[in-house]
Parts: C-alpha cells; sequence; structure tokens
C-alpha cells in the first residue's frame, strides 16, 4: 500500500511545529515530511524536535543542500537521528537551489560532481566504514563515524533531470521525483532510474517519492490522484498545501486532513 504523508512547509513558525506534530501521531499519518528552504528552519533540529515530541511518527526530510553541509557533518547528523529514533527517520540530499547556494558562497560548478562525490561518501560513513577520499569537492582523511547508523540507512536523491536519475538509480536507495507529477512524466523518470540501477547492478528495492499539491478541501480528488501515482510505481505520495490555499494557514488542519479523509480513500 502507497505510503501517504504530508508535508510542514518550511513558512510554518517553528514554534507551531509540536502542534502540527502531535496531530500527525494522534491521527495515525504514515509520515510527516519537512523541506529546508533558505533561509527559514533547519530540518534536522526540526525533524528531531518532532521525533522526540510523538511516539511512533515517522519524519521524512526532504531534501538537505549538499552544498551547504560537509559530508562527515551530514553523516553524523544522519546517523544521530537513526539511533536515537530507530526506524523512523528518512533522509533525503539533493542539489539545493542553484541561486541560494550561489547566494552563501557554495555554489558548485559541477553540482552533478559534488552529488555523486558525496552520496557515495555519504553512503560509506554511515554504513560504518572507515573513509578517505579525494575528491574535487569532498575529502576526507581517514575518517569514520563514532556512533555510525545502527542498521543500513536508506539514502534518498532527489532528482529531475536524466543525469540526476540515472545517478540516484546507480547510487542512492530512493529518489525524491523533483519535478512534474504527470503520469507519464513519472513514468519516464522511472526509466532514467532503472538505467542507472542497470549500470550500477543494483537488484534492491528503489523508492519513488512524488510531493503532490492539493488545495486541501477536496478528499476524493486528492485520493484519486494519489491512487493514480501509486499505480505509476510511486512508493510514497507526499502531500503539501497550496501557497494560497486556506489549507496552507492550518498545518495541523492540514495532517489531519491528509490522514482523517484522504486516507481513508485509497
Amino acid at each position: 500500500m502507497t505510503t501517504l504523508g504530508a508535508t510542514c512547509l518550511p513558512q510554518v513558525p517553528p514554534e507551531s511545529l509540536r502542534d502540527v506534530a502531535l496531530a500527525a501521531d494522534e491521527v495515525g499519518l504514515d509520515e510527516l515530511w519537512l523541506w529546508e528552504d533558505c533561509f527559514w528552519g533547519g530540518a534536522v533540529p526540526a525533524c528531531a524536535a518532532a521525533l522526540a515530541w510523538t511516539a511512533s511518527l515517522r519524519v521524512g526530510i526532504g531534501v538537505l543542500p549538499v552544498p551547504l553541509r560537509n559530508a562527515a557533518t551530514a553523516a553524523m547528523d544522519t546517523a544521530m537521528l537513526h539511533r536515537l529514533f530507530p526506524g523512523r527517520v528518512t533522509i533525503g540530499v539533493g542539489h539545493g537551489v542553484e541561486d541560494w547556494m550561489r547566494q552563501v558562497g557554495v555554489g558548485a560548478e559541477s553540482p552533478m560532481t559534488l552529488l555523486r562525490e558525496y552520496v557515495v561518501a555519504l553512503r560509506a560513513l554511515l554504513a560504518g566504514d572507515r573513509v578517505t577520499v579525494d575528491g574535487r569537492y569532498v575529502r576526507l582523511d581517514d575518517v569514520a563515524l563514532k556512533w555510525p547508523a545502527p542498521a543500513p540507512t536508506p539514502i534518498l536523491l532527489a532528482a529531475r533531470g536524466p543525469r540526476t536519475l540515472r545517478l540516484s538509480g546507480a547510487a542512492a536507495d530512493g529518489t525524491v521525483l523533483d519535478g512534474s507529477t504527470e503520469l507519464d512524466a513519472i513514468r519516464q523518470a522511472r526509466g532514467f532510474i532503472d538505467e542507472g540501477r542497470a549500470a550500477a547492478g543494483r537488484t534492491d528495492e528503489h523508492l519513488l517519492v512524488v510531493y503532490l499539491e492539493t488545495d486541501g478541501r477536496d478528499a476524493a480528488s486528492a485520493a484519486s490522484r494519489v491512487q493514480g501515482l501509486a499505480k505509476a510505481g510511486v512508493g510514497t505520495v507526499v502531500l503539501y498545501p497550496s501557497r494560497d490555499s486556506p489549507a496552507a494557514a492550518d498545518p495541523a488542519g492540514f495532517v489531519r486532513f491528509t490522514a482523517s479523509e484522504v486516507r481513508p480513500l485509497l
């Protein structure tokens, strides 16, 4: 069955996050997803807080922009979350918005090279490996986490274009599709991912995550669109409210809408 999540937008004041997380836990929302848009709140502390406030809620970060974080720092944060809250965390990484990355002085001349080096290093560090790498962007000298992740830790990669989709298939455990929700586009993206998987000899499962915009009022329409995405191979659909809709101003109400009105129709 398709996992159904809801997004708590970064524009929601941090002091409101506790109410959103508690509402999501109360109504049995599958997953609460957090975005990290510059220059709102940091997604890692928000994720940790939401997990600590709740009993069983699963939380995803989709996604962390890799130019902002050293790969070792990202590995430390990710491993810590997984050790504190086993089985309740999903982490995604991605290029980040290039304008924002340049704005803070970390724009990469070759974002693809950075992402490729970063994902490989991050996965190795989380697995407990001792890593030495002298890449164009990622440089680690005999680095190993003292507290690595306690179990295999899936890393998702945000992708839109063919090259990034192929990289995700080859190097990541799942893809956050950063583009159209049209079914033909989803299938085409899956084809590029599968090309990357085949080239890397991967036969394991590969999760597809898609964000789906909704006005937060028509549950039947939202459920129908979720079902269409599921048939196209999407494993997790994360609803987010249209920014000009009343639902955007009521994030706790939006997670209740997702879990109590949309989920029963699937």
